[in-house]
């Protein structure tokens, strides 16, 4: 069960607040715990980060993250998965992935869960897309709809199964048809 704090706090003040699990979001003054992640949600988060990585990693083109806290705009907000261009990674300085990132995912990523509303789903992506995210998917697992959001463009709904995932430019190598994202359903 989703659980959302009552009392305002200072963004300051949540992230001084020990991690949960799932993990809670701080938005608009207020804490909301995302759902615990079931089945479906679970196959297709782990096999988009596989494939993304696959195809962007080893190339140090971009990496996806899962279930990685982002803070910026106010916010603090935890994508499904993450992705953020190589050069826009936080590192330490031995050269090592960084803890915090306090930056907007260059490619924002939900799947939604049965608990979860579309509308806070849709609010965190077009927060991101006001920042430095150059596209959101939502993924609806139940409808199996993959709905793109791009900055400054209306969205896109795609349900036919060979309809071509449209993916940010920097990731243009990788092609997936929603056929193919939803059939890791059946594996």
């Amino acid at each position: 069960m989703l659980q959302t704090s009552k009392k305002s706090i200072t963004l300051a003040e949540f992230l001084k607040l020990p991690e949960t699990k799932p993990a809670s979001e701080y938005i608009d003054g207020k804490i909301i715990q995302k759902p615990m992640p079931q089945g479906e949600h679970s196959t297709i988060q782990g096999e988009l980060i596989i494939t993304v990585n696959t195809v962007l990693k080893p190339q140090k083109i971009a990496r996806a993250f899962p279930e990685l806290r982002c803070t910026f705009g106010g916010r603090s907000i935890v994508p499904d998965v993450a992705v953020f261009t190589w050069d826009r990674i936080p590192r330490k300085e031995n050269g090592g992935v960084a803890n915090l990132f306090l930056a907007a995912p260059d490619w924002t990523i939900e799947i939604l869960s049965p608990d979860q509303r579309v509308t806070k789903v849709t609010k965190n992506i077009l927060h991101c897309l006001n920042y430095e995210t150059q596209m959101g998917w939502l993924i609806d697992p139940e409808e199996q709809i993959v709905i793109v959001y791009i900055r400054n463009q209306q969205p896109v709904f795609l349900d036919e199964a060979n309809a071509l995932l449209p993916v940010p430019d920097f990731a243009g190598e990788l092609k997936l048809t929603v056929g193919y994202l939803f059939g890791w359903l059946l594996e």
